[in-house]
């Protein structure tokens, strides 16, 4: 805490112009901007640097009848959107009028110093009521990215809102019209009340299982009854539902499109003809969203604040904590739907693009729910329409991937985690040449064992970049697959890493407890890093859960196949049964978080302490 304050008095260099403009969201601007119906040149701070009060506190708010106090900045959920530029320096004093809690404040995805980080125990202490604590850094990037509570689970119940950054450079996709959409849920039940029921019953919100209703339709899909009724066996003798997608379902969550249940009908608008950029964030504690605009193409330009080849999409899946923005041209003079469905199909989120305020659009029904299969718990064959085209291990070249039709299914692919002869050859960061490739060491504690903190071991990850994600492999539509996510530009750091750390990501459901290689946080060491290494981590999911696993302080480079234009993301999803890879360059010291950023699996053990030394 040696670069930040606390004061008490609060004083405040330049105050707040509030405004609910028709984007929904309250937009916290210093005094020399004004309110706009959209993000537009007129937010940006003229100063070099900007300078920003934000206060948490308590407020009673009611949507779709359910009434929660809950924590939140400015009084809104989400909170303020918060506009800077690549170069400023930025000064937040954040004050905490909350009455016996601490709070602070995480920048989800930004680089900064470990001191200002937000993340109570790691960074600082936290911010204590009547307390004001300063975070103050340099913006070192442009992009999309958000903020949220990292105490006591406050970001579950309203403490968290937008962030966007406008690069130093001129936007090679500028638009007439700008839009961010927080997704998030609204829930009057406390998250601690979720814990223990799911303590007491894993399955307890997932209300859609399995009957003999629905028996006909999975044998016509597994090819017989038999074959059906051999699923049902195995998942009984693991004492897991196939429909458990999402832990916490829409049984209890409504479903918020900034901050508007689906009811309320958040509302853009365009004039017919016009490129309008819509800024996505997950903001959500435990729902993943599929995402499409009947009757509009997307263009996803950005991930994770980073910009990316554009890739033509009808539908994308954002999980939590993620962001991209896309962009779209409606020209025709009527309302489109925004629908954002939860990934297990228990409800949903929606908004409008119009022309005029006032104007709706037809809600599409909600697919079908998705099912879990073997493949989910990397134990069986692929799944129909699955195959190794286009698959690569980590460290594969485009050339080196397996060729159509070749069967791989019986190859063992243990060890290629530890190629990299797509780097053989660079020089490195330094400018320096380096003659060969570093010798890999591998910190691999192999498959956890099975017991009361893991439930399975997947014995066949497979890769899974390639695909969209549960549900969304056979719609007809075009959707959004890790693999096509390709940089603009090369990557920074062209070194081959030099160790590769396995992490295999576990737990139990039935008890309801989660971590890393079989152990949750409180018996868990560090992960200790050198600052200058470059490291390769390798995740195996052993759940039949995705998971959004999140790296504080430095850039996650995932290895899919685009060479050396892999992008840059801050949180990167692990699909069920499956094995991924990414590189990260160690230049941050300090201790930084590590985490599942589904809520209640950070809580109960999927944590761990980064140390950079």
């Amino acid at each position: 805490m040696s670069n930040a304050s606390r004061t008490r008095d609060g004083l405040t260099r330049r105050r707040f112009v509030t405004g609910m403009g028709a984007g929904g969201l309250l937009a916290a601007l210093p005094a020399s901007a004004t309110p706009a119906t959209s993000i537009a040149p007129g937010t940006v701070p003229a100063a070099s640097s900007a300078t920003w009060n934000l206060r948490v506190g308590r407020r009673r708010i009611e949507i779709d009848r359910k009434a929660l106090h809950a924590p939140c900045i400015g009084g809104s959920v989400p909170g303020p959107i918060l506009r800077w530029r690549e170069g400023d320096d930025v000064t937040l004093n954040v004050t905490n009028t909350l009455r016996n809690e601490d709070t602070s404040i995480h920048w989800h995805g930004i680089r900064l110093p470990a001191s200002m980080d937000g993340v109570p125990g790691l960074s600082f202490t936290g911010i204590p009521p009547g307390e004001t604590f300063t975070y103050r850094f340099p913006v070192r990037q442009g992009g999309t990215y958000w903020y949220h509570s990292h105490s006591g689970m406050q970001e579950a119940q309203g403490l968290y809102g937008a962030i966007v950054i406008d690069p130093r450079r001129p936007d090679p996709h500028a638009c007439a019209r700008d839009y961010v959409i927080v997704l998030s849920e609204w829930t009057d039940v406390s998250p601690m009340d979720m814990i223990n029921n799911l303590k007491m019953q894993d399955d307890y919100y997932v209300f859609r299982q399995r009957t003999l209703a629905s028996l006909p339709h999975e044998a016509r899909a597994a090819g017989g009854v038999g074959a059906a009724l051999k699923d049902r066996l195995q998942w009984s003798r693991m004492r897991m539902a196939a429909t458990d997608i999402s832990d916490v379902t829409g049984i209890i969550y409504t479903y918020l499109l900034n901050g508007h249940a689906p009811g309320m009908n958040w509302s853009g608008l365009f004039t017919p003809g016009e490129r309008v950029r819509l800024r996505f964030v997950n903001a959500a504690s435990m729902t993943f969203f599929d995402i499409r605009i009947p009757g509009l193409e997307m263009l996803v330009v950005q991930a994770d604040g980073n910009d990316v080849e554009p890739v033509p999409v009808d539908e994308f899946r954002i999980g939590v904590a993620e962001t991209y923005d896309v962009i779209v041209q409606p020209r025709d003079s009527r309302a489109y739907t925004i629908f954002a469905q939860s990934e297990d199909r228990t409800g949903h989120a929606r908004g409008t693009l119009a022309p005029r305020p006032g104007m709706t659009g037809p809600v599409p029904p909600m697919d079908p729910r998705p099912v879990r299969t073997m493949v989910d718990m990397g134990m069986g064959d692929m799944k129909p329409g699955q195959d190794m085209k286009g698959m690569e291990m980590p460290g594969m070249t485009e050339k080196d991937a397996p060729m159509d039709g070749m069967d791989m299914s019986d190859t063992d692919h243990g060890d290629m985690g530890h190629m990299d002869m797509d780097h053989m050859d660079h020089m490195d960061h330094m400018d320096h040449a380096t003659p060969a490739a570093p010798v890999m060491e591998v910190d691999d504690p192999g498959p956890p064992p099975i017991n009361v903190e893991n439930q399975n071991v997947a014995k066949m990850p497979v890769d899974r970049l390639g695909s969209p994600g549960d549900g969304l492999e056979h719609t007809g539509r075009r959707v959004l697959n890790y693999r096509q996510l390709r940089a603009t530009r090369p990557g920074t750091d062209p070194r081959p890493p030099s160790r590769e750390i396995i992490l295999h990501l576990t737990g139990n459901m039935e008890r309801y407890i989660w971590g890393f290689n079989g152990r949750k946080f409180s018996e868990s060491g560090p992960i200790r890093l050198k600052l200058g290494e470059r490291v390769r981590f390798t995740l195996i999911n052993d759940t039949m859960m995705e998971h959004p696993i999140h790296l504080h302080g430095m850039w996650s480079e995932l290895e899919n196949g685009q060479g050396a234009y892999r992008p840059y993301k801050h949180t990167l999803i692990s699909q069920p049964g499956s094995r991924m890879s990414y590189l990260v360059t160690v230049d941050a010291p300090g201790m930084w978080a590590y985490h599942c950023h589904l809520m209640l699996h950070m809580e109960l053990g999927m944590f761990r302490t980064v140390i950079v030394a």
